[in-house]
């Protein structure tokens, strides 16, 4: 079955959930959503590849969030020349949250690192995020990147540090930095988390609820390689704020969850 995937271009539908036979060579899966993106496509994966080398057998999959300028011609010339690349297309732009989500879903890899396609999280601190997921044990489901020299605008820090307080008054998740994109996890974790829009910005919190610690890791920000932010004023501030309330009201509803075991003859 074929699938339109932007202007001019026509790719395969797959099913996106995996069975377990396709995920036992792939130990780490990075994901990067993406939306009008074309002109930071190669170089990022140029950088990607760089930083793992060989450490890992790793895919990358690559979430286009229902671009409209050549993002998609762009995965698919990589495509050609990378193996372990492969390309979700979201038929229409559902967000960052979705984006990730409909990633981490396909991935094969039981451990998950994400960062943002916009050249500004810099993929040589993939590595460590990923060894404090390995090195941590059960007990750390996730390891999250946290932003030093950050290279955004005034406005936008603005905003992040109004966010940033608001959420840790309420939240107290004790997280400096839950809006960098530089983040590993365990598939699984991030899958038993309670979906919605805008749950990127909370794993901090939402892991912890289900009982886990986070391990942080400082990265140097950069500047934006080329092309405009996709996230405006009230994606950032106002519905941040706003989701704020919906997440402590989940960590309040937590129940403990039950030790389960089947018994058999």
């Amino acid at each position: 079955m074929l699938h339109a995937g932007g202007a001019g271009v026509t790719t395969p539908t797959v099913s996106m959930d995996l069975p377990s036979s396709d995920r036992a060579q792939i130990a780490v899966s990075i994901v990067v959503p993406v939306r009008n993106e074309a002109e930071n496509i190669v170089p990022l994966i140029a950088e990607i590849a760089a930083a793992l080398g060989h450490r890992w057998i790793y895919e990358v999959i690559y979430v286009d969030d229902g671009s409209t300028d050549a993002t998609a011609e762009r995965l698919l010339a990589a495509m050609r020349e990378r193996p372990n690349l492969r390309q979700i297309r979201h038929a229409v732009s559902s967000g960052q949250s979705a984006a990730v989500r409909s990633g981490v879903r396909s991935a094969r890899g039981a451990i998950v690192a994400t960062l943002d396609g916009d050249g500004q999280n810099n993929p040589a601190f993939l590595p460590p995020l990923i060894s404090a997921i390995e090195n941590g044990g059960e007990r750390i489901g996730l390891a999250a990147g946290q932003r030093i020299g950050r290279k955004d605008t005034g406005f936008k820090k603005m905003q992040s540090r109004i966010a940033n307080a608001v959420r840790k008054a309420i939240l107290r998740d004790g997280t400096r930095d839950t809006g960098c994109g530089l983040k590993a996890f365990r598939r699984e974790v991030f899958l038993a988390l309670p979906y919605f829009d805008g749950l990127h910005r909370f794993l901090p919190a939402l892991v912890r609820r289900e009982g886990y610690e986070i391990a942080y890791v400082d990265v140097f920000d950069r500047p934006r390689r080329s092309g405009v932010s996709n996230y405006g004023f009230f994606d950032r501030l106002w519905i941040g704020i706003m989701d704020v309330a919906g997440v402590w009201w989940l960590i309040r509803r937590k129940k403990t969850t039950p030790a389960a075991t089947e018994v058999t003859l």
